[in-house]
């Protein structure tokens, strides 16, 4: 397992440990908390050495990021390195039926195409939730809309779509909400940082309808590839870790207070 340089994974050298936490549990445990049998980042020397201090070996765990998203036998070809994080975001928005024209594969920001992975899953999900349901989930996000009474999943996701657009603390704490919804739905945990900056609400509907949407869509998944149970839930981590830095906002935030993150 080497690491190849890559400029979108380059910012985990900036993450905290914290922050790296999740990513890691991800590429090295399954959902049952055991081993995975094809992850290498636990027998490196460096992983030994410094775990739980992950930011003293973020290399090794980009090249395990970029190992799961590669084939496993071109990987010994190409001298233990897998591939770039952009084809591994391309492979997962591909399977996940997410579509990208050629001009945002060239153009449009990792961050962005990140956002449209996520908004993909959700979307899914909210397609299968009835109006008080939708309703549910908003006031669980902390998202006041108006005339909540005529809400639908159009209404919803085009109002996480304005939110993600309008950048800033609140598109970072939509985009840890969410993600944290689809992992937990996804592998049984969710992120493991900002549990006292932004999701510092109970959030019934991580369990609630909205998660058994999820978890349905993930069973799909689930039978169609082994590597898949990794690289998207790992995407995702990396797609809440990077929010923070396109976002400009600081490891040590203050408790969120403002009462919402709606429009």
């Amino acid at each position: 397992m080497a690491y190849m340089e890559d400029p979108h994974l380059e910012f985990l050298s900036k993450c905290t440990n914290q922050e790296l936490d999740g990513l890691v549990n991800c590429l090295v445990f399954d959902k049952d908390g055991k081993k995975r049998y094809t992850e290498e980042l636990s027998s490196n020397k460096k992983y030994i050495r410094h775990q739980p201090e992950h930011s003293m070996y973020w290399q090794e765990i980009a090249a395990e990021v970029q190992c799961f998203g590669a084939n496993s036998l071109m990987t010994v070809f190409r001298g233990g390195k897998g591939v770039k994080y952009q084809e591994i975001l391309f492979d997962v928005c591909s399977h996940m039926k997410v579509k990208l024209s050629n001009d945002e594969k060239k153009y449009l920001p990792i961050a962005k195409i990140e956002e449209k992975l996520i908004l993909n899953v959700i979307e899914k999900a909210l397609s299968k939730l009835s109006p008080e349901e939708l309703e549910k989930v908003a006031e669980e996000a902390d998202i006041k809309i108006s005339a909540m009474k005529s809400m639908t999943p159009q209404i919803l996701l085009s109002t996480f779509i304005t939110i993600f657009n309008s950048g800033g603390f609140k598109s970072y704490q939509l985009t840890l909400i969410l993600a944290n919804t689809i992992l937990k739905a996804m592998i049984g945990r969710g992120l493991s940082f900002g549990g006292n900056i932004i999701l510092t609400r109970s959030m019934s509907v991580l369990t609630g309808p909205i998660g058994w949407a999820i978890s349905a869509i993930w069973l799909l998944i689930d039978v169609s590839g082994a590597a898949y149970r990794v690289t998207i839930p790992a995407v995702v981590q990396i797609a809440a870790l990077r929010s923070r830095f396109t976002n400009n906002i600081t490891p040590s935030l203050p408790h969120f207070k403002d009462g919402g993150i709606g429009l």
